[in-house]
């Protein structure tokens, strides 16, 4: 029996095992993949207070050197929900293993939505980035391409254009799905431009790694070149919360429903980071959610036990 099983090995549930053992109470980390979630494809993490530049593998594997030193446990488990076991909760996985707990803490994150193109996942970090607030900073001075239409897309296009010498917008509908006004005052810049109606064929590679991509306008099949040093995929994310749609409220686009406390609504279950509703996901957010969540874990387990 553990004080709190925390569900996700990102930065959020990671701080979250870190403030639970530093208030005394046992704490359990279930990740499915690699300790340090979506951080861990940014090349270089320079907006992290206290940190001048790291990697983001640097930041996660440091987080799981802290809170192992701490005292936190952590396991490699899918987990596949959550029972109620006599008061306390009861953490299902994959393997039929089963962990109890007074107190669960749900951080699996969200994960982007990708474009199913051939060598895609092994240029993450390396040409192909989705956070302009995170990366764009890496391409100042050259020119990136940008996947979506919707306003998530124009918001990253947007603080692109910042810094870039180029930005160019691709978008396989005919038309942007974003805020007219977004639209609009994007292509207004005189180093933006668009493409709607076009299709990624195919990921461009040399030696180096990301050369540019291969696109075709859907109306007349004609395929052409764009060289470019980066794509910014922005089509939206996934949130990863199927598992505890029937114990917690969702809201519309899968993400938990809790506001800045952290609580879902159901007793001794809480959430943290980019899974749950917010308008912010960052590492900073993120972090401040594991935090807000344990506290509130830790409060509820010293209230009924």
């Amino acid at each position: 029996m553990h004080d709190i099983v925390i569900i996700g090995g990102g930065p959020a549930g990671m701080t979250a095992a870190l403030y639970a053992v530093r208030n005394g109470k046992s704490a359990l980390v279930l990740e499915k993949g690699g300790f340090g979630g979506q951080i861990t494809y940014s090349p270089r993490v320079e907006n992290y207070p206290g940190s001048l530049s790291m990697s983001g593998n640097e930041f996660a594997d440091k987080m799981l050197e802290q809170i192992l030193a701490q005292g936190a446990e952590v396991e490699v488990e899918t987990v596949t929900g959550i029972a109620e076991e006599g008061g306390y909760k009861r953490v299902l996985t994959e393997s039929g293993t089963t962990f109890d707990a007074k107190a669960v803490v749900i951080a699996t994150g969200v994960k982007h939505r990708m474009l199913g193109l051939s060598g895609e996942n092994e240029l993450v970090g390396n040409g192909i980035s989705f956070c302009a607030l995170c990366d764009g900073e890496y391409y100042k001075g050259l020119t990136v391409a940008v996947a979506g239409g919707g306003n998530s897309a124009l918001q990253e296009a947007t603080l692109l254009a910042d810094v870039c010498r180029e930005v160019v917008m691709i978008q396989d509908l005919d038309f942007f799905t974003g805020e007219e006004m977004l639209v609009k005052a994007l292509l207004k810049r005189p180093n933006v431009r668009a493409f709607t109606g076009t299709a990624i064929e195919e990921i461009k590679t040399e030696e180096a790694g990301f050369a540019g991509l291969k696109l075709r306008k859907k109306a007349t099949d004609e395929t052409f070149e764009l060289p470019c040093d980066g794509l910014f995929v922005a089509i939206g994310l996934i949130p990863e919360n199927g598992a505890f749609s029937e114990l917690v409220p969702l809201d519309k686009a899968g993400y938990i429903a809790s506001g800045e406390d952290c609580e879902t609504g159901h007793s001794g279950i809480f959430v943290a980071g980019d899974c749950r509703s917010k308008r912010v996901r960052q590492l900073t957010t993120a972090t401040a959610d594991g935090a807000v969540a344990a506290l509130a874990a830790c409060e509820s387990i010293n209230k009924n036990f």
